[in-house]
């Protein structure tokens, strides 16, 4: 015994046998362990359940006697307390943290419970927001102020993608507490979403033009692959949902009936009815040996897993600055409803479960009716600016 100071643990000489402790006189349990290599290392020993507990404090070197001291004094005050530091250790180097769960939730929830075009932007939330901020954290340690720094973070620029990544984070970390990885309260419980505007952008006539000749330029000089060409024109012609098209495969296509029938989508089995055109553009596509999808991606038997980069590139040249891939969906829609096709048709093609998602296109559905209206005004219009006919009545001779 002795009292644990700098000389005396710059004395203590490594035993190539084995371990060599010296123990605090003045504070019991604090001590400095010699290992045959020499390595110095503070520590602190109790008893807790019938057995030795030991912690480490740090090593020599890095932290002084006083500051070993102190946290040692930290330590056993616990112990005194009923608390357990070497298992409290323990369980730390055991715990779970945030990549380690993504991980699993992508295997064992969004890969199984999830279409693969919504587990797929899940796992590209995580990989592009969560794990650079977050990854490392224990789970345990996860706050509701950690939540919300990376929810600001990037809604400042994106308030869609920061409430779709913060979905995703409350169910990673709501599943934790029901795998037993983590207890209390979900700590993205209370964080307020941000405010999303719906947009509803449609193509004009010549906007339309444009992009149509953006297309066969892009074909015609092979920068990008015309799978994925295809496919956007695809999305324009039937307006189809993203996911619906790249996950299409060629044994649900029927020529003979013009429509493609989906064994599962958003909306369960769904029925897609194909114009001339689109089935013009399934007839012209070569199918790709050994792989059963229409659209074709690069690694052998998949398909093309998203488009918004291909999208990116060709909007920027056709100038649709803001258009986003989904607004081809809304395009379609609004031309049909600018066609006259009754809004629950319109719904019935799309899709659409509830009647609300097809209303947002009533006010185009209502151009044919104001086209109508006005050639009828025209016409009043035009007969009243003309001059009256002029008739002449003879008066009967009075003299």
């Amino acid at each position: 015994m002795a009292n644990i100071n700098k000389r005396l643990v710059d004395s203590l000489k490594p035993d190539p046998e084995g371990d060599i402790w010296a123990w605090d006189d003045k504070l019991k349990g604090f001590g400095v362990r010699v290992k045959p290599s020499g390595h110095k290392s503070y520590m602190v020993q109790y008893r807790s359940q019938g057995r030795t507990r030991r912690v480490t404090i740090g090593a020599h070197g890095k932290l002084t006697a006083e500051q070993a001291r102190k946290q040692a004094r930290i330590l056993l005050a616990e112990v005194d307390k009923g608390g357990n530091p070497a298992e409290d250790r323990s369980m730390q180097r055991k715990a779970v943290t945030v990549k380690e769960l993504a991980d699993r939730y992508l295997r064992e929830h969004a890969g199984i419970k999830k279409k693969p075009a919504s587990a797929f932007r899940d796992q590209r939330l995580i990989e592009r927001f969560i794990l650079p901020e977050l990854g490392s954290t224990r789970v345990e340690a996860l706050t509701r102020v950690d939540v919300a720094r990376l929810h600001n973070r990037i809604g400042r620029d994106t308030p869609i993608q920061a409430n779709r990544t913060l979905a995703v984070l409350s169910k990673m970390m709501t599943l934790a507490i029901s795998w037993g990885l983590g207890s209390g309260d979900n700590p993205c419980k209370y964080i307020q979403r941000f405010k999303e505007n719906k947009r509803e952008r449609y193509l004009s006539a010549e906007e339309l033009a444009t992009l149509g000749k953006v297309l066969s330029e892009v074909e015609r000089k092979s920068r990008i692959s015309p799978y994925a060409v295809a496919a956007i024109r695809f999305l324009l012609l039937s307006g189809a949902r993203v996911g619906e098209v790249l996950g299409m495969r060629w044994e649900w296509v029927d020529f003979e009936r013009s429509c493609v029938f989906l064994p599962d989508s958003k909306t369960g089995k769904k029925v897609i009815p194909l114009g001339g055109s689109a089935l013009e553009l399934l007839e012209g596509l070569p199918k790709m040996a050994g792989n059963p999808y229409v659209f074709p991606g690069k690694a052998f038997g998949s398909p093309i897993y998203e488009l918004s980069g291909t999208w990116e590139r060709i909007r920027k040249v056709a100038g649709l600055d803001g258009v986003r891939i989904h607004d081809l969906r809304h395009s379609w829609a609004s031309q049909a409803a600018a066609a006259g096709l009754s809004l629950p048709f319109i719904g019935a093609i799309l899709g659409h479960t509830e009647p609300t998602t097809t209303a947002r296109y009533s006010h185009l559905a209502n151009d044919p009716l104001k086209a109508a209206a006005d050639m009828v005004a025209e016409k009043i219009t035009e007969a009243m600016s003309k001059q009256p006919v002029q008739k002449v009545v003879k008066l009967p001779n009075r003299g």
